[in-house]
């Protein structure tokens, strides 16, 4: 009976792809576990099984008084005493299934994050098997699954919310989604609590490189690379801006993604569930990126901080383009902001205007008070520009000016009647 067990075991093993040695020094270690719960054994036990036979044995450990260890406080060496009980071949059966499963899903899941560890960020299409209150289950081909993530972070903080606003999903919808991590079955890290029973693979539909694949696939240009996706910022669910350019002058890039009668942006448009996209045309000037990403509000100057290390840019809007510019809740400003890595200050027209004048008057005030010895001592000093929120700007004043470059071009720029005027 017990050779035929080994036999049985030998073909399992050659069917699975699994180590037999492997299987059985597991199998060892884990009845040893067992029969010392069992048995309550002081010290544990070792199992050993015959390769040939399959026969079990059962020793109980005993320590030998000569062996204790001042310095650890431990015995060293154990005597062993035979305690095999009558009838084994049962209960080895039972952690036999129980250990060549857990060894199965092991190897399932160390396949999958060799093929799949290389390809984060990369566009997957699914089936969705299951939904739960916190994650869903979306199966990729037969035997690889991937877990969509939505826990509720305030409550689980070390968990993913990787769902957009609003979204839900039924079972057997297709979506598509982006691979965010790929979990190492040998991490020594500790588990997040239940991701050991949970899919290897975690997606996400918040991810902004999901926008920029989707366009690929909708896009020939895209993929071609003629059309290149420079930035993306997103609210999920709600908004989205992209900003691209084209590698040939005749082409253009938000014409190409927009595609004929909107086609192609409407593709994606559905794919996100009907989150807004807007497509803006990234330019190497930071003024005019600033001022495209802003749209569809109208911007009559931009002006950037040359430092570059400020990341600083005042935009003047006409003032029926100011609550476009911002958007509601601020969120045009915020994702315009996002996409091009700029702190923006969004102005109407009659506020900059006021806060020239202002700023003329008191320096022709300040400028006719001032004796000759005080003149030099202002030469180096801190730009004397105040926000209309009363903050006085930190940069220092330019060499012979009271301002810093940005608030100096301010103060000097006659505001524009040409909506499409940059500076």
């Amino acid at each position: 009976m017990a050779s035929e067990m080994m036999e049985a075991l030998s073909e399992l093993c050659e069917e699975k792809h699994l180590d037999q040695l492997e299987l059985l020094d597991n199998l060892e270690k884990s009845l040893a576990k067992s029969y010392t719960d069992i048995m309550h054994l002081d010290w544990g036990a070792r199992v050993t099984i015959d390769k040939q036979t399959g026969k079990i044995y059962v020793y109980k450990l005993e320590p030998i008084d000569d062996s204790w260890n001042d310095e650890t406080g431990e015995f060293e060496d154990f005597e062993e005493i035979d305690v095999t009980p009558k009838d084994t071949s049962r209960f080895a059966a039972q952690q036999a299934k129980a250990e060549i499963n857990n060894m199965v899903r092991k190897r399932a899941r160390e396949d999958i994050y060799e093929e799949f560890s290389g390809r984060i960020g990369d566009i997957i299409t699914g089936t969705v098997i299951q939904t739960t209150p916190s994650f869903t289950i979306v199966k990729i081909r037969d035997g690889v699954e991937a877990e969509l993530p939505y826990f509720d972070t305030r409550r689980f903080p070390g968990e993913r919310n990787e769902r957009p606003f609003g979204e839900h999903y039924a079972h057997n919808q297709r979506i598509k989604a982006i691979i965010v991590d790929v979990r190492d079955p040998n991490s020594t890290q500790p588990p997040v609590r239940g991701e050991r029973q949970r899919p290897p693979i975690v997606i996400s539909r918040t991810h902004p490189n999901l926008i920029a694949k989707l366009f690929e696939l909708e896009v020939p240009e895209v993929y071609e690379k003629t059309v290149v996706v420079n930035s993306v910022a997103r609210d999920p669910g709600i908004r989205s801006k992209v900003a691209v350019s084209s590698n040939d002058e005749y082409l253009d890039a938000v014409g190409a993604c927009v595609g004929p009668q909107g086609s192609r942006v409407r593709a994606v448009v559905s794919e996100l569930r009907g989150e807004r996209v807007d497509v803006v045309l990234w330019d190497n000037d930071p003024a005019k990126r600033v001022a495209n990403a802003l749209s569809p509000a109208k911007v009559s100057k931009a002006l950037v901080d040359p430092n570059p290390d400020s990341n600083y840019c005042t935009v003047i809007v006409p003032d029926d383009q100011l609550s476009l510019a911002i958007g509601k809740e601020g969120q045009n400003a915020r994702l315009a902001a996002r996409l091009t890595g700029y702190h923006i200050d969004i102005k109407n027209e009659t506020l900059a205007k006021n806060i020239i004048a202002e700023a003329h008057a008191k320096q022709h005030e300040e400028a006719s008070t001032l004796t000759d010895e005080e003149a030099d001592t202002e030469k180096a000093h801190r730009c004397e520009y105040v926000g209309p929120n009363g903050v006085r700007c930190r940069n220092m004043a330019r060499p012979g000016s009271r301002y810093c470059g940005i608030h100096e071009k301010l103060m000097n720029a006659e505001v524009s009647d040409d909506p499409d005027s940059l500076i």
